[in-house]
């Protein structure tokens, strides 16, 4: 239990320090949805839930574009949507590698210790 208490305060913590970079790329996501989302003629809501579905590579195909203009930010979309994840896994890995490294080894243990007195 307590690695994975260790875990989630360090993913947390990297989410945390990250989080200017995480927010503007939920941002311009949900910009450029909205973008194609008046091109193609798409209330709000669909446009936000087209983004997110093409950002997080699901892709359900229930909404789709049609214009030229529309497909081109699409795949923007879609690479912007595949670095935001692809942030949010190194975080969860680097987490991962330092809550082993702290449960592991009694060096770091004892650092840790000593930063906390």
């Amino acid at each position: 239990m307590d690695f994975t208490i260790t875990f989630i305060r360090v993913f947390f913590w990297g989410v945390y320090l990250t989080s200017p970079i995480l927010v503007a790329m939920a941002l311009l996501i949900i910009f450029l949805g909205l973008i194609v989302g008046r091109v193609e003629s798409w209330t709000k809501f669909d446009s936000i839930y087209w983004s997110f579905i093409t950002a997080l590579t699901v892709g359900y195909g229930d909404i789709r574009p049609i214009s030229k203009i529309s497909k081109a930010l699409s795949i923007v979309v879609g690479g912007v949507g595949l670095m935001l994840g692809g942030i949010l896994v190194a975080i969860s890995l680097q987490a991962t590698t330092i809550a082993f490294e702290i449960h592991t080894d009694p060096k770091v243990i004892e650092t840790i210790k000593d930063s906390f007195k």
